[in-house]
């Protein structure tokens, strides 16, 4: 996964909301192109992520003596392009994420953090323009409460698994994973969708018709099912 900024260059400006249509069109979520993700939301307004998923995984109670802090390194191994997935298991009650780590993943250029868990020192995440995406904050520190299992290795994020190299994209609209096998055609396809819908965008603020720009065509854009593939993202 080398050079993962310029792999995404040309699909920086999809939203979640092409690529979760481009899901549909291609079979839907069950079909093994992604899905949408529930149960996190952007931490702060204009938040936007989308790359390549390093994964770690908590579990609860102190790390073991000599251990770095949770999250060191999912950072290690990150670089332009990456977005860093944390399974917490849900943890609301102690941090999967604080301002120590957002600094030091912003300066690396991380793309963004996606916890199941509360991540703490939000207010310094915004102001980073680091973007954060979980089901909300606390000031309680992981010191103590919980510690890093895995890093690398395939998380459960709203009961979908999700492997390192995946597709992570996130907004203030939601969340959508693609596993990293689908990930160049659901793009594709996504920027296709995009770039219709962008057209249409246009004729409605010129003052179009909305019955005939938003008929039947708009109705049936995601049923003409584009032809399936099995390459790899390169």
């Amino acid at each position: 996964m080398t050079d993962l900024g310029e792999s995404l260059r040309d699909y920086a400006g999809l939203d979640t909301c092409a690529l979760s249509d481009a899901i549909d069109a291609l079979g839907g979520p069950g079909s093994g192109f992604g899905r949408t993700l529930g149960g996190a939301t952007a931490a702060w307004a204009g938040a936007r992520a989308l790359g390549w998923a390093v994964t770690m995984r908590l579990a609860a109670g102190p790390a073991p003596a000599g251990s770095v802090h949770l999250g060191v390194r999912a950072i290690a191994r990150s670089q332009p392009g990456n977005v860093i997935v944390v399974d917490a298991g849900d943890r609301i009650d102690a941090g999967s994420w604080g301002g120590l780590l957002s600094a030091a993943a912003a300066v690396r250029g991380v793309g963004g953090v996606l916890s199941s868990g509360a991540v703490r020192d939000l207010d310094e995440a915004r102001e980073l323009g680091f973007p954060v995406f979980c089901p909300g904050g606390t000031p309680r520190t992981a010191r103590g409460r919980c510690h890093e299992v895995s890093c690398g290795e395939p998380v459960s994020i709203d009961g979908f698994q999700i492997a390192a190299g995946d597709l992570i994209a996130a907004d203030g609209t939601g969340i959508v994973a693609v596993p990293r096998a689908r990930a160049r055609q659901v793009l594709a396809v996504a920027a296709g969708l995009a770039r219709r819908e962008a057209a249409m965008r246009d004729a409605l603020l010129g003052g179009a018709d909305p019955v005939r720009i938003l008929g039947g065509g708009y109705e049936d854009m995601l049923t003409a099912t584009p032809d399936r593939d099995d390459g790899a993202e390169q």
